[in-house]
C-alpha cells in the first residue's frame, strides 16, 4: 500500500481519498505504480482547485448575479463532494460555503441598488405621464405627436415597477395618447374639409378672375378684382398641392388685366399730353384776371375760359388735380370778388341771386342723375367727371346761397 497526506492506493490498486467523513474509493488505477495513480488523482484536483478560485474570482469581483453565483456555487460544491479526486476537498468545501456570506451581501447590495432604480423609475413615469397628459390637453398637432413618441422611448428604456403601480401609470399614459391621437385626427380631418372647401372657392375665383382678364372696363373691372381678392384672402388655404398652382392662375390673370390697363392708361395719357399744354395756356389767361379790377369784364372772361376747358377735354392723369386746383382757385378769388359786391349791392339783386340759386339746384340735379346713371353702368371714367363737374357747381351754389340769405337777411 502507497499513501500521502490525502489519499492511498490499496493493494488491490484501488485509489481512496481521506476526507472529514472518513476515506472513499475514488477510482482503480491497474497500470503503472501506485505513485503515478496518486499523481493523476492528484492532477485532478488540481483543476478542481483552479476551478474553485476561478469562481471565487467571479463571485468576488460581482461578475455574475447573486442567484447565478448561488447555482454556481451549489453546483461545484456538489462537484467537489463527489469529485473522483485526491487532496483538501474539504478545504475546497469550506472555501465554497464562505462564498455564501460574499453572495448575501452582493443580495443585499443589488436588492437595494434595485429598489433606487425602481423608486428612479416611478418618478420618471410619473413625470412622462404628466407631460403626456398635459401634450393631450393641448392643440399642438405639429410638434405634440413627436413628443409622445420620445415619451414612449422613455418609458420603454426605463425598468418596470411594482404591477399595480405599473399597470395604473400605463393605463393614465395610454389614455393621453389615445385622447390626443383622436383629437388630432379630428383637427386634421376638420382642416382638410376646410381645405377642400377652399379649393372650391378658390377654383370658381380664379375662373372668374380668369373672365375679367381682357376685359377693358377698367374702373369696374379693378373693383370686381378688388372683391375677388377679399374673397380668396377669407377663403382660407386650399390643400398644398393645388394652392400654388390656384394662386399662380389667378395672380396671372391680374397681372393681364392690370398691365393691360396701365398700358392703356399709358396710351391715353400721351394721348391728352397736347390737352395738358392747352389747359396750361389757358391758365395764364385766367391767372392773369387776378387781382380782379373789372368784376363783369372777368366774369365773361372765366364764363368763356370755362366752356374753352371744357372744351379740351381730359388731361393726365398726374396734371389733372394741379391743373384743377389753379382753375378753382382763379373761380374762387372772382367769385370771393363778387360775393362782396352783392353784399354791398342793391337789395334788388337778391332776386337775381335767388335766380341763380334755382338754376344751380336744377342743373345740379341734372348732374346727380347722369352721376347716378354712369355709376349704375359701371362707366368710371364718366363718374369721375361729373363728380368732378358736380363738385365745380356745388360750390358756385354754396356762393348763391350765401348771397341771397345776405339778401333775404
Amino acid at each position: 500500500m502507497t499513501t500521502s497526506e490525502w489519499g492511498r492506493v490499496a493493494e488491490d490498486r484501488t485509489v481512496y481519498v481521506r476526507t472529514a467523513d472518513g476515506e472513499r474509493a475514488v477510482g482503480q488505477y491497474p497500470e503503472g505504480t501506485p505513485e503515478e495513480a496518486l499523481a493523476f488523482y492528484a492532477k485532478r484536483y488540481d483543476e478542481l482547485a483552479g476551478s474553485v478560485h476561478l469562481l471565487e474570482q467571479r463571485v468576488q469581483g460581482g461578475l455574475i448575479s447573486p442567484e447565478e453565483a448561488t447555482d454556481a456555487v451549489k453546483a461545484m460544491r456538489l462537484q467537489v463532494v463527489e469529485a473522483n479526486a485526491v487532496g483538501d476537498l474539504t478545504a475546497l468545501v469550506g472555501r465554497l460555503d464562505a462564498l455564501g456570506p460574499v453572495i448575501s451581501v452582493q443580495r443585499q447590495a443589488r436588492k437595494a441598488e434595485r429598489d433606487q432604480k425602481v423608486a428612479a423609475a416611478k418618478t420618471d413615469k410619473e413625470r412622462i405621464v404628466a407631460d403626456a397628459e398635459k401634450i393631450a390637453e393641448g392643440n399642438d398637432w405639429r410638434n405634440g405627436a413627436n413628443r409622445l413618441r420620445q415619451l414612449l422611448d422613455e418609458w420603454k428604456a426605463l425598468p418596470r415597477i411594482d404591477r399595480a403601480s405599473d399597470d395604473q401609470l400605463w393605463r393614465r399614459f395610454s389614455t393621453a395618447r389615445t385622447a390626443y391621437t383622436r383629437r388630432r385626427k379630428s383637427h386634421f380631418a376638420e382642416q382638410n374639409e376646410k381645405r377642400d372647401a377652399a379649393r372650391l372657392v378658390k377654383q370658381r375665383l380664379v375662373k372668374d378672375a380668369e373672365g375679367l382678364a381682357k376685359s377693358t372696363d377698367w374702373g369696374a373691372t379693378a373693383a370686381s378684382y378688388r372683391d375677388l381678392m377679399r374673397d380668396w384672402k377669407a377663403a382660407g388655404p386650399a390643400p398644398r398641392d393645388v394652392e400654388d398652382e390656384l394662386w399662380g392662375r389667378f395672380r396671372a390673370a391680374q397681372d393681364a388685366f392690370f398691365g393691360a390697363r396701365d398700358e392703356a392708361m399709358a396710351a391715353q395719357d400721351s394721348e391728352f399730353a397736347a390737352n395738358g399744354e392747352a389747359k396750361e395756356k389757358l391758365l395764364v389767361e385766367a391767372e392773369a384776371l387776378v387781382p380782379v379790377t373789372d368784376l363783369d369784364a372777368a366774369k365773361r372772361a372765366i364764363r368763356d375760359l370755362s366752356e374753352r376747358w371744357d372744351a379740351i377735354g381730359k388731361v393726365p392723369r398726374d396734371k389733372i388735380r394741379p391743373l384743377e386746383d389753379r382753375m378753382k382757385a382763379v373761380e374762387q378769388a372772382i367769385r370771393s370778388i363778387e360775393q362782396e359786391q352783392w353784399r354791398r349791392s342793391d337789395p334788388e339783386k337778391s332776386a337775381r341771386a335767388d335766380d341763380m340759386v334755382a338754376k344751380l339746384e336744377d342743373a345740379i340735379a341734372k348732374v346727380e342723375r347722369d352721376l347716378d346713371a354712369a355709376r349704375s353702368a359701371g362707366n368710371q371714367k364718366k363718374v369721375t367727371e361729373l363728380e368732378e363737374n358736380l363738385a365745380s357747381r356745388r360750390s358756385f351754389l354754396e356762393m348763391a346761397q350765401r348771397a341771397s340769405a345776405d339778401y333775404s337777411g
